[in-house]
């Protein structure tokens, strides 16, 4: 019995990269690092903030298509590309994991992808269902 599947946003650097937008696994469902950008564009790149709700908003969609919820979600890490402004993407946060409180990582990085990623978040969360 397989208990892996796979679920794909289309994105191109899926098969360049070799990974998957999300991987379910037994009932744990583990959401790749996601920024904000749509059909290859940024969205936001001044906005911290917004770039963080964009982000777990896909977030929230692949989680739908998982059989999951953000009410799921067990562990986020975010990285971010300056860390004096943390505060801007706790509060994009707080708005989907106020009650939720998963347990959670926000860190410094140098760079991301693109100089307009300001922030790439994974998740951790779990299913209902095992698969």
């Amino acid at each position: 019995m397989n208990n892996r599947i796979n679920i794909s946003s289309g994105s191109p650097y899926e098969s360049v990269v070799g990974y998957s937008r999300a991987v379910i696994s037994g009932n744990s469902i583990e959401v790749s690092g996601t920024t904000a950008s749509e059909n290859g564009k940024v969205i936001s790149p001044d906005s911290l903030y917004d770039q963080t709700v964009f982000i777990l908003e896909k977030i929230k969609k692949v989680l739908e298509e998982a059989g999951s919820s953000m009410q799921q979600v067990t562990r986020t890490r975010m990285y971010v590309t300056d860390i004096s402004r943390w505060k801007e993407a706790a509060k994009g946060h707080l708005l989907y994991f106020e009650t939720i409180r998963p347990a959670s990582t926000m860190v410094e990085v140098k760079a991301l992808i693109d100089p307009e990623m300001l922030i790439e978040i994974e998740v951790t969360a779990v299913s209902g269902t095992t698969f």
